[in-house]
């Protein structure tokens, strides 16, 4: 029996490591975005960062904002503005129903991973997500701390 072939295309160009601890998500969700050609050779460098960006619906479509990809050397004329507005691509179903979860009170939409899939196509992952408050914060640490010990005492007592 053969061994199934590895997958080399997947491959996490940005993740938005605190989104997990500032917001409570809900659901994620998985959309295309559109890109420009300088976007996509500087993506796979690895040259993004999307941190500081939220994601929004506004006239019918999703639009992430406020996300960074550096320019690309070699596309000096034909280059990209690093923080522009860039259309993230979902169904008709999913727009809509993001646009009642936003509407909602404290629910916001927030980029998760920003990575080629195993066809080697940029995808997003997006979270539905309501704001944590400071006190769950400090839950949130707890518990990963309490984790961490728990594990470290059963390495060392077997």
């Amino acid at each position: 029996m053969a061994k199934p072939k590895e997958n080399t295309n997947y491959k996490v160009v940005a993740e938005n490591r605190r989104a997990r601890f500032d917001y409570a998500i809900e659901e994620d969700l998985e959309v295309g975005i559109v890109l420009e050609g300088s976007e996509v050779k500087s993506l796979r460098e690895g040259s993004a960062n999307i941190a500081e960006s939220y994601a929004e619906v506004s006239d019918g479509e999703l639009w992430l904002v406020n996300s960074y990809i550096a320019p690309y050397a070699q596309a000096k004329t034909f280059g990209h503005d690093e923080r522009r507005r860039r259309k993230l691509l979902a169904s008709k179903k999913e727009l809509s129903r993001l646009w009642n979860e936003t509407q909602r009170k404290g629910m916001t939409v927030v980029p998760l991973v920003m990575y080629f899939n195993d066809r080697g196509i940029a995808k997003m992952k997006v979270g539905i997500a309501k704001g944590k408050k400071v006190a769950d914060k400090r839950e949130t640490a707890a518990k990963r701390d309490w984790n961490r010990q728990k594990q470290r005492l059963l390495k060392e007592h077997g």
